[in-house]
């Protein structure tokens, strides 16, 4: 048995203390928002509590699915280093950008420099689509990060990536790998539309095409799990909430999934464990699902 831990949107707090001729453009707008809203619902000691509890249930491999910066200040992604070295190291996390760190021009640049060993396929290329095998699981790791204009948190695939990922499922699904796929902007969400994934459709059509056995995603910051069509059945697409989500702040509290991974090609078996913060602030299991029988 395979565990794969998911955990996204940790929007690493406090935030750094920032210079004024930093705060030009987008990022003014996004201080005033922390400042006045975020500052509230990203606790440390939220987030703090969920990875120690993660990290004491034995998994084999951690995905997060970005926002680890808040506004794209350089000293952001310093912390975003400290903090995936805490959680482990480059083999044993795997980690993908979101829209918060691409927040203004040149941020995925700098977010590269400081978490790129955490960025980047078994062949050491950085470019999106990156694969990585751990065992009986193939991760997939994609990109929507894309600067945006102010109160925009879209996000971006575009054709190069769309392309590779369809040759990608192909030549795992011949290998039988647990073929799975990180992503931050959901390919199916509630979400307001200035939140969405532009070229949501095309994803679609490829996991419809060739399908995948799992989807895990962030950016909406709930806990949400919607079945996608693919060739030879439905493929889930899973969210979790916002990694350091205090309790009473926002949609959902902090949580994060394992997935139990078993079997083998044609016959797997994958069984998910949501465990979230409560309203008294310790960390449960609030449910477990089978996704694949």
């Amino acid at each position: 048995m395979f565990i794969l831990a998911h955990l996204s949107d940790p929007h690493l707090a406090p935030l750094p203390k920032a210079r004024l001729h930093e705060l030009f453009g987008k990022r003014i707008t996004g201080f005033a928002n922390w400042y006045y809203r975020r500052r509230v619902i990203h606790d440390p000691a939220v987030l703090a509590r969920l990875v120690a509890g993660l990290k004491a249930t034995g998994t084999d491999h951690i995905a997060v699915t970005g926002d680890f910066a808040n506004i794209a200040l350089p000293a952001e992604f310093e912390q975003a280093r400290a903090w995936l070295a805490g959680l482990g190291g480059p083999y044993d996390v795997t980690a993908i950008p979101g829209n918060h760190d691409a927040y203004v021009r040149g941020a995925l640049a700098m977010m590269q420099h400081a978490c790129g060993a955490y960025m980047r396929g078994d062949n050491q290329g950085e470019a999106f689509p990156f694969l990585r095998r751990r065992g009986p699981v193939a991760l997939i790791g994609l990109s929507t990060a894309v600067p945006t204009a102010p109160l925009m948190a879209t996000g971006w695939l575009g054709e190069n990536q769309i392309k590779r990922l369809g040759g990608l499922l192909d030549g795992l699904k011949r290998e039988g790998l647990f073929r799975t796929v990180l992503i931050h902007h959901p390919p199916a969400s509630e979400a307001a539309r200035h939140k969405r994934l532009v070229d949501a459709a095309d994803f679609l059509r490829v996991i419809a095409g060739r399908g995948a056995e799992l989807i895990i995603h962030g950016h909406d910051h709930i806990h949400q799990l919607h079945w996608l069509d693919g060739p030879d059945g439905r493929v889930p697409a899973i969210g979790v909430p916002s990694a350091s989500a205090a309790p009473g702040t926002s949609q959902d509290a902090a949580g994060y999934n394992l997935y139990r991974i078993d079997g083998q090609p044609g016959a797997w078996r994958c069984e998910m464990e949501t465990r979230g913060i409560t309203g008294d602030g310790e960390l449960a299991v609030l449910k477990r699902t089978v996704l694949i029988a």
